[in-house]
């Protein structure tokens, strides 16, 4: 098995079990494990009897712990980075250090693990496979406002807390019609919950559960649009236009909200 001297290391959202045997193996033959809270790491670390080295390494102290680690690594030393759940630099900290290893021909390599907006992905049915992930949506509601005006036409996913979700949904509720969307709570673990309805209904369906845990959330995209125009006539005036295909397609997602995919597709057939 090749060497490197990075390695990232995704970690169980949830369910301890759902690490990887390679994992594992990385974690006990590095010499240094770097990660967010080490009370978190650690419980991972025992349970799987791995007595690697911790340091800390977390968004507030990136840019500092650099040229500790790039002392480390220039000593001969291997180190691996872990978030306290799921895959580092995935709305976790991780990027600073990256980059300056690439910059210092330092060879890095990803492991493949458990992420929580492709566990949610995975059991939610959606009728295309792009999506925006937004990771987690800005604090101001204009700016959430934007992000659901610019996204109409794509289904946008994102990691919510409990205490914010109900007047995000209640934001969405305001500025699309209604849309079905998808919570998912305490994914790979006992009370695990994924609940898909019209945003309404999902609002008055945790306004009488208590909500706990890590939330990943979805808005799918609008169709009210498609129903209400006439598709086809439209893609023949651009067509009559000398509009390319591509063109066609972009051009009606921006104008009523339609997927450009399902437009684009539409026009190759006919």
């Amino acid at each position: 098995m090749k060497e490197y001297d990075f390695y990232i290391v995704p970690t169980p959202i949830g369910n301890l079990d759902d690490i990887t045997f390679r994992a594992i193996e990385i974690l006990k033959r590095v010499d240094i494990i770097a990660c967010e809270d080490m009370r978190v790491t650690q419980k991972l670390l025992n349970h799987f009897n791995i007595r690697t080295k911790c340091i800390s390494y977390h968004k507030f102290n990136e840019k500092e712990r650099v040229e500790k680690m790039l002392y480390f690594l220039r000593d001969g030393k291997k180190i691996a980075l872990v978030s306290d759940a799921g895959t580092p630099l995935f709305c976790d900290p991780g990027a600073v250090i990256v980059k300056e290893l690439r910059k210092n021909g330092f060879s890095v390599t990803s492991l493949a693990g458990a992420n929580a907006a492709a566990t949610f992905l995975s059991q939610v049915s959606r009728d295309d496979e792009d999506f925006f992930f937004n990771g987690f949506l800005p604090k101001s509601k204009q700016q959430i406002e934007d992000i659901l005006r610019n996204y109409r036409t794509t289904d946008i996913v994102f990691y919510e807390s409990p205490n914010r979700l109900l007047n995000t949904l209640k934001i969405v509720s305001e500025i699309r019609k209604n849309p079905v969307v998808a919570v998912g709570r305490e994914l790979t673990k006992v009370f695990e919950e994924v609940v898909v309805d019209e945003c309404h209904n999902v609002i008055e369906y945790f306004s009488k559960n208590t909500l706990k845990g890590e939330i990943v959330a979805a808005v799918f995209r609008d169709k009210a649009d498609k129903e209400e125009i006439n598709l086809d006539e439209k893609i023949d005036v651009l067509r009559a236009k000398n509009f390319k295909a591509k063109e066609i397609a972009a051009i009606l997602s921006a104008l009523y909200g339609v997927n450009k995919n399902e437009v684009y597709k539409s026009i190759i057939k006919n």
